[in-house]
Formats: C-alpha cells, sequence, structure tokens
C-alpha cells in the first residue's frame, strides 16, 4: 500500500503548493500537521516533510517535542512558542518621578500620556505631543528591563499608586483613579518587565510581518547567557565579572590596607565621645517630640510636659470659640518648623505672629501625642479600658475607669486630667466651635490610645478608641474630681 502511494505521488502532475490552514477538529489535532513516510528498511533515518501555517489563533497550547537532528522542526517548536504581545493603547495617567539614579526628587504628580512597548514606557507631555515631528518633542522613556513593579501606599495618600523602579535607581509612581485601569497597567507593565528581563538580553522580538513584540523564550539558543545579560543590565557587569571564579587572589598589600583601616576605625570608636559629653557640650539635644513621656517628665522636673501645657493654655486663650478646632488640620511645613524648635529648646512664645493660626497649634499638640513611644493610654492598659467600656451599668462603668485611670503612672494621670479638663471647656462652645464629644473623640481615640501589636481587628479597634475617649470626656467630672477645689 505504501509502494502504490509512493507511484501515485510519482506519477502525479507538478502543482503549486496548496497551503490550508489546518481544521481544528479534535483536541489533539494542533497547528502543525506532518506526513511521515514509511520505510522497508528499519536502520534508514525517518523521513518527514511537514507543511505548516501558523496563526495567532492557532498557537499550540503545549509545548512541542524537539528533535535536534531535524533543525527545521526545533524552529516550528520554537515558534509555536512564542507568545503574543500585547501593547496597551496611550492613556492619561498621573505620574511622578521622585528619584532620579538613586538621587531622591521632590514628587510633582503630572498628567502624562502614557505608552507601553515591549520593553519601554513612553510619558508624554499631551497626546498631540506623541504625534508630533517636531525636535523638543520627545517622550521621557523609562527601560523596563530589570525594572522592578509594585503596589505602594507609603509613597503618595492617593489610591490606585504602584512605583516602578529601574535597573539605575530611577522611581517613578503611577496613579488612575479608576482601580480597573490601574489593575490593568500594572498587570501589563509586569508582563513587560518579566518578558524584557528574561529575554537574553533585553532586545525585543518582532513577529515577521507585524509590528507586534513577542517575548524571548527560554528554547531560544543562548537563553540565560552571560553576555546576554551584560546587554540586559551593564550596571551589573563589574559584580558578574568578580564573582564567576571561585578562587580569589589577593595581594599581601590589599590585606596590609585592610589591617589599616580596621585600626584607624578602632581608634576612632575608642576616642570618640559619648553620648553624655555631647549632650553636656550641647552638640546633641533630648528630644521633645518622640520621647517617652516618664522621661521627659523627669528631665522637665514636672509631671505635666511643658509643651502641652503651653499649647493648651494658647487654644483657652484664642481658641475656644475657633470652628472647627481640633478638627482641622493646620499647614504641615509650619508644624514641622515648630516641632523643630520645640525639639532644639528654643524659646517658644507661641502668641508670635508666626503662630496665628491656631489650628498649627492644636496640629502640633496632636503630633506630640501620636509620636510618643507609649501613648498616653500605656500598652498594659488598652485591653482593660476596652473591658471596661463593654459594662452596661453607668455606675460600675465610671468608677472602673475611674479606677484604672488611678492606676496610670503619675505624669500619665496628671497629663490626661490637664487634657480632658481642656476638651470639656471646647465642648462648652460647642455651639460656636461646633465641635461634639463624638468629633472629639474620633479625633483624639487614636491620638492618645492604640494596641502594641496590631494583631486585632483594626476597625473593632478604632470604634473602642473612640468610646473610651467619649465617655471619659462626657464623665471627666466625675472621673477626675473637676468640681472639688
Amino acid at each position: 500500500m505504501a509502494g502504490t502511494r509512493i507511484t501515485n505521488l510519482q506519477s502525479a502532475p507538478k502543482q503549486p503548493p496548496l497551503i490550508q490552514s489546518p481544521q481544528r477538529t479534535t483536541p489533539g489535532q494542533g497547528a502543525v500537521q506532518m506526513r511521515i513516510k514509511s520505510s522497508q528498511n528499519s536502520g534508514d533515518r525517518l523521513s518527514q516533510s511537514k507543511s505548516m501555517v501558523l496563526q495567532d489563533a492557532d498557537l499550540p497550547q503545549k509545548q512541542i517535542s524537539r528533535h535536534r537532528r531535524n533543525q527545521s522542526q526545533h524552529n516550528v517548536a520554537v515558534t509555536a512558542m512564542l507568545e503574543p504581545y500585547v501593547e496597551l493603547k496611550g492613556e492619561n495617567l498621573n505620574v511622578a518621578k521622585i528619584s532620579e539614579s538613586g538621587k531622591k526628587q521632590r514628587k510633582n504628580w503630572t498628567s502624562m500620556w502614557t505608552m507601553l512597548t515591549a520593553d519601554q514606557l513612553l510619558f508624554y507631555k499631551d497626546k498631540q505631543q506623541e504625534t508630533s515631528q517636531k525636535p523638543g518633542a520627545k517622550a521621557e522613556v523609562v527601560q523596563l528591563c530589570g525594572a522592578v513593579i509594585e503596589w505602594t501606599t507609603e509613597k503618595s495618600s492617593r489610591k490606585n499608586v504602584f512605583q516602578v523602579t529601574t535597573n539605575t535607581g530611577s522611581e517613578y509612581l503611577l496613579q488612575v483613579d479608576s482601580y480597573s485601569t490601574a489593575s490593568k497597567w500594572y498587570d501589563t507593565v509586569r508582563k513587560a518587565i518579566d518578558s524584557s528581563t528574561k529575554a537574553d538580553g533585553g532586545f525585543p522580538l518582532r513577529r515577521s510581518n507585524s509590528t507586534d513584540y513577542l517575548p524571548r523564550h527560554s528554547s531560544l539558543p543562548g537563553y540565560g547567557s552571560t553576555s546576554n545579560t551584560k546587554q540586559c543590565n551593564p550596571v551589573h557587569r563589574r559584580s558578574i565579572n568578580m564573582f564567576s571564579s571561585s578562587k580569589l587572589k589577593h595581594s599581601t598589600s590589599d590585606s596590609a590596607d585592610k589591617n589599616g583601616v580596621k585600626n584607624r576605625l578602632k581608634k576612632f570608636i575608642i576616642r570618640r565621645p559619648s553620648m553624655k559629653t555631647l549632650q553636656e557640650k550641647g552638640l546633641i539635644k533630648d528630644r521633645v517630640f518622640g520621647c517617652h513621656l516618664l522621661t521627659l517628665c523627669q528631665r522637665e522636673g514636672t509631671t505635666v510636659p511643658k509643651f502641652v501645657q503651653i499649647c493648651v493654655d494658647a487654644v483657652d486663650k484664642r481658641g475656644l470659640e475657633v470652628d472647627g478646632i481640633y478638627r482641622v488640620s493646620g499647614n504641615l511645613a509650619t508644624i514641622q518648623k515648630l516641632r523643630f524648635l520645640v525639639d532644639q529648646e528654643e524659646e517658644l512664645d507661641l502668641d508670635h505672629s508666626q503662630w496665628e493660626d491656631i489650628h498649627v497649634v492644636t496640629g502640633a499638640l496632636k503630633m506630640f501625642f501620636r509620636e510618643l513611644p507609649e501613648p498616653l493610654f500605656p500598652f498594659r492598659f488598652f485591653q482593660p479600658f476596652v473591658d471596661a467600656v463593654k459594662i452596661k451599668e453607668s455606675k460600675h462603668k465610671i468608677q472602673t475607669v475611674k479606677k484604672l485611670i488611678q492606676e496610670l503612672p503619675k505624669p500619665n494621670q496628671d497629663t490626661m486630667k490637664l487634657l480632658f479638663s481642656h476638651l470639656h471647656r471646647v465642648l462648652a462652645f460647642s455651639r460656636k466651635n461646633l465641635m461634639s464629644t463624638q468629633g472629639i473623640g474620633i479625633v483624639f481615640g487614636p491620638t492618645l490610645m492604640w494596641p502594641e501589636l496590631d494583631a486585632g481587628n483594626m476597625a473593632v479597634n478604632m470604634v473602642y478608641q473612640n468610646q473610651i475617649v467619649e465617655f471619659i470626656l462626657i464623665e471627666s467630672q466625675e472621673i477626675f474630681n473637676l468640681n472639688r477645689k
């Protein structure tokens, strides 16, 4: 039967070859079809003839077995394993460059027309600049080969922000209000980074007769070679050469230089002045912000920090009737300036014109309590206060909370009494300042107490924090004996 088929093939008139798309009728049938001519002699090599039409829709799902003796079949397998690269169309994204080659830069958000290629992010000022042929209309190019992408919530208060860090140390923040759009860009850029980084030198491949980029695959020759890695990331060329050999030889002069450096460092450490000496000379001053409450009071010789007393007096003097007192935020730069002066033990006069905004004073006071290493309500008292506020019976709840406050260290107890007495006076002007017990509880709850370990539910803890401050504020006269002289 094989002989008859060969005879028919030889006697058939020659016609131009017809290329037809393979019919995908069964799951086992792929894009590659072969006709194998049987051989009567088992010692003969297997002769194969193939016809293939590779289309995007007919890419095989599994890797085709390669045979090195037939190079054409190997090329078929390589071509079949390349996956199409999807390019995102241009879109307006908010972009901020926060670092260039490791050097920090001021964060300025700008709406940029953003485009993604196989291994680059392109930033244009607007959509027209992309098509402009003017010499100055060049895009800012971000190389994705060797880059790192990650979601971030610490670098910006905006939502849906992710960061791209290049292999040269430049950092870019990208943001868009729509989460679906941000997620789409994040996933596509991450795939582009992975493909370009693993692409044997970072150069993109194109599908023949097309502009679509293709990521290189590990089946291609030279995948993972050292030379291609150098092309992808030349910054690491020296480190690769340095550690390529396991036998490193050091000369005697190198060892002597190292010993000399060690000896100089040892002498410097021995001769350096102590912390106490530096403090006595005024080179290092004890801070107020971020200092433990007990330590600060011992240093000042009081049971209430002087800064807290000064701020409370200033608000009592000119802030009780201000709309949104303690709720409205002051200028952060001015607050930081005030904090710097306090930490440097400069003479502080809150009646000065530069502190005329009372919200700056209240903002600094709230910052002082937030930056305490241990909050005004110490860690070990967090759960007892939570249990106390859950008590149903009112008198029993008041007595339990009052007893817990009396067990606090003296600085915590006196500072708490001063603060809640002041907040009680703020409530007396609630019709003018529009502050309520609930509003003050929301502001000061997470400011005055928080758990040592965030193991529990943060939302539940915040509810209890607000309720505790609100309850103490309402019952402050009974708890702190404010009516008694």
